[in-house]
């Protein structure tokens, strides 16, 4: 063990460590149960790496992030890139779920744009599951329907510039 990494403002509860992705000299850890916006609206702290020693760099929340939105719930880092989901947001219906893109610059973090399923509906939950690796992201809606109750899917999600597009449902 290198280290344990904790948040500076954690509380009960909070989770840190209920998700957790890890790029070069850069952790990311999801705490799903914080409430900074909210009960249970979540929230991801990002790390850094320096010698042997650990130092949380931000913590960051949705912009339009509400109480049990669970911003956190999944995380998936790459390079200067944090995807963070938050699989009860309520954009396209209740619990249909979302996907945040963060983008850093320097050290700060920034929030970039909000994924959501084209054809989201309540209680997709989109965004139970992330990942990014380079200009490509992959969110999961383990409870859409389109194949009956509850069969899933997951969107691919392409970045041009600064502008992510929905390219594909699979």
């Amino acid at each position: 063990q290198e280290a344990k990494v904790t948040a500076a403002d954690g509380a009960a509860d909070d989770m840190l460590g209920s998700s957790v992705s890890l790029s070069g000299e850069t952790a990311l850890a999801g705490a799903m149960y914080d409430d900074d916006l909210g009960a249970d609206s979540g929230s991801a702290y990002v790390f850094v790496r320096s010698g042997t020693v650990w130092t949380e760099q931000q913590k960051v929340t949705a912009a339009d992030g509400a109480a049990n939105d669970r911003f956190g719930g999944s995380v998936s880092l790459v390079g200067d890139t944090a995807l963070i989901g938050a699989m009860y947001d309520d954009d396209r219906g209740s619990n249909s779920g979302a996907a945040y893109v963060f983008v850093r610059s320097g050290a700060v973090w920034t929030e970039r744009q909000k994924l959501t399923a084209a054809d989201g509906a309540a209680g997709d939950r989109f965004g139970g599951s992330v990942s990014v690796a380079g200009d490509t992201a992959l969110a999961g809606a383990m409870y859409d329907d389109d194949l009956g109750a509850d069969s899933g899917s997951a969107y691919v999600f392409v970045r041009s510039g600064a502008v992510w597009t929905e390219q594909q449902k699979l």
